[in-house]
């Protein structure tokens, strides 16, 4: 059971999750509460979010159950790092590397905490909460270094980095909110005058990943500022260095693991993808401080339609990239992966959602185009799944009969419920959206009633009650010209129908009215304002052929006869006297 515990939280650190993982870790500390790795893999995660006093009790505590285990003090120096304990850290870095003198690991650690104990040392002030780059982020001159660097111009046309570096300004000590950033550990080193290394010293027992912890805690994908190199003395030419086998060895294996993944590649454009896993597998063998190798087989498993081996992969990269610190693309690339793999594995709309997390989680450490898509595909996919789960006729029917009677009962609030659950039991009824279209209707909210009843008629264009909702609502709207033509297309397709034939004559009575002159002033005024309104009139009265159509019959009688004989002109002018723009006396 410990065992089980401790391997969710491994893969829930993998992911990044985690306050999950340290869930998990303390699950199986309970279970097994003298297993020393249990708690120096809690550090890690605590340390990961930042809780540096926590980290550094796990830390304390992997050490009093293991003092000869080299990779507890890394974890105690990494805490005392984060609570800015420089001389502390110096003294736990340094014991460890007398239990292993060649831990990379260790080694790297112990020279940050030499180079901040320094630096502490130089500023004459003790650890403490204040951060010492509060200078970089002051006035104008800020913005000014970050729009002329090329890395960092783009990142000021991005809203939420803009928000980040505004909080940083006001107050520095926020800078460790946001230390998981890219962006702004990329700005951090433009402001400081320096460039960021992402490489990372090699580390043998990965347990879990190391947590590197100092007083401007970074992402994984990045490491410390490259110091400045000493310059020698005109004529002076130092030694050379002399490389030992080791160093040699590591060399020859990383050029081989570099030939293994050409080979690799080459026998994946073929799709000979046999021959390219075992070569990726070989490389992986020669070098494990390259995830690629990782990534690379993934993506073949991925072609084979292997989803569990290729997100197996995934999350080893995943691990493997956040113990190196490697680069912030490619732990996105493994996630993306996993996520594609996820997606294809998918069956039901729940299905989805872990592919989803997964691809924003990438989307976290690199927006990628590519990845923002995937993620996009696989939102609709779902919302498609859930509606095609949701469907069922026969509930729907159901629905809408109970809208039905609640519309008789005159309840037109309740009746729209039902209706409404009942189009998202089936979207393809063209009954229910009629009768919520005379749901809105009666309750004046005339827009919705028009939207219902023009889905109502592109379901099904020969129902005609879908043109005698839709011509009512234009009839109250007062737009008696287009209620007209609805109710003259719907007796296409019906043309005994009595709702039409009354539509058509209400229409007409009203047109007439207009024609006559029998508005009142105020009706008048009314019909003309909204006519105004009608893009149709509008472009009526702007077309220069009617304005001078208009002109003719003020001013000249035998070409407004002319005129009358063209039946386009003769429908546009009898649109403006119904609308009130022009009458005939």
């Amino acid at each position: 059971m410990a065992d089980e515990a401790k391997a969710k939280g491994n893969s829930a650190f993998a992911a990044g999750n985690f306050t999950d993982a340290v869930r998990h870790f303390t699950e199986a500390i309970n279970l097994s509460p003298t297993n020393h790795v249990l708690y120096s893999n809690r550090s890690a995660a605590y340390a990961s979010l930042n809780k540096f006093y926590e980290a550094l009790a796990d830390a304390e505590k992997t050490v009093e159950l293991k003092p000869d285990w080299s990779k507890g003090y890394s974890r105690l120096g990494a805490a005392q790092l984060g609570l800015r304990k420089y001389n502390d850290a110096v003294l736990a870095y340094k014991k460890g590397l007398e239990i292993d003198p060649n831990n990379g690991v260790l080694k790297s650690g112990f020279a940050d905490a030499q180079s901040a104990q320094a630096q502490a040392r130089f500023r004459g002030s003790g650890p403490g909460p204040a951060t010492p780059f509060g200078n970089a982020f002051s006035g104008p001159e800020m913005w000014a270094k970050l729009t002329s660097d090329p890395r960092t111009r783009a990142y000021l046309q991005q809203p939420d980095f803009v928000r980040m570096m505004q909080d940083i300004q006001k107050n520095p000590n926020n800078l460790n909110l946001y230390l998981n950033d890219q962006r702004v550990m990329q700005a951090f080193g433009v402001l400081l005058g320096v460039k960021l290394d992402t490489r990372a010293p090699e580390e043998e027992d990965a347990e879990m990943p190391e947590v590197k912890a100092s007083p401007e805690r970074k992402r994984p994908a990045e490491s410390e500022p490259v110091k400045e190199e000493k310059r020698a003395a005109p004529g002076f030419r130092p030694e050379p260095r002399e490389v030992s086998e080791e160093e040699k060895q590591t060399k020859e294996r990383k050029g081989l693991a570099q030939k293994e993944k050409e080979a690799g590649n080459a026998a994946y454009k073929k799709k000979d993808f046999e021959t390219a896993i075992q070569h990726y597998s070989k490389a992986i063998e020669l070098d494990d401080e390259d995830i690629s190798f990782i990534t690379n087989r993934a993506a073949v498993y991925l072609e084979m339609g292997k989803y569990e081996d290729c997100m197996k992969d995934c999350d080893k990269a995943v691990e493997r990239g956040r113990e190196l610190r490697s680069d912030y693309k490619m732990i996105a690339r493994a996630l993306t992966r996993k996520g594609t793999a996820l997606v294809k594995m998918a069956k039901t709309s729940k299905d989805y959602e872990p592919a989803i997390e997964t691809f924003q989680k990438a989307l976290t450490e690199h927006r990628n185009p590519d990845t923002l898509k995937r993620l996009n595909d696989a939102e609709k996919a779902k919302k498609e799944l859930e509606q095609q789960e949701y469907y069922d006729p026969q509930i729907a029917d159901e629905e809408r009969e109970k809208g039905n009677q609640f519309f008789k009962e005159q309840k037109y609030p309740d009746a729209v419920k039902h209706y409404t659950e009942s189009l998202r039991r089936n979207p393809k009824d063209p009954r229910a959206y009629s009768n919520r279209a005379a749901c809105y209707t009666k309750l004046g909210a005339l827009p919705e009633g028009l939207k219902d009843a023009e889905k109502c008629i592109e379901l099904d264009p020969t129902f005609a009650k879908g043109y005698t909702r839709k011509g009512a609502i234009q009839f109250f709207m007062k737009e008696y010209e287009k209620a007209l033509e609805t109710y003259q297309e719907g007796l296409k397709h019906d043309a005994q129908n009595q709702e039409l034939l009354d539509g058509v004559r209400r229409c007409v009575e009203q047109i007439n009215k207009a024609s006559r002159g029998d508005l009142t002033p105020e009706e008048l005024k009314e019909r003309q304002a909204k006519a105004m309104q009608d893009p149709v009139i509008q472009n009526i009265l702007t077309d220069p052929v009617m304005r001078q159509v208009l002109v003719d019959f003020q001013e000249n009688p035998k070409a407004a006869q002319e005129h009358m004989k063209n039946p386009l002109v003769m429908n546009k002018i009898q649109k403006l006297v119904s609308a009130g723009i022009i009458q005939v006396k």
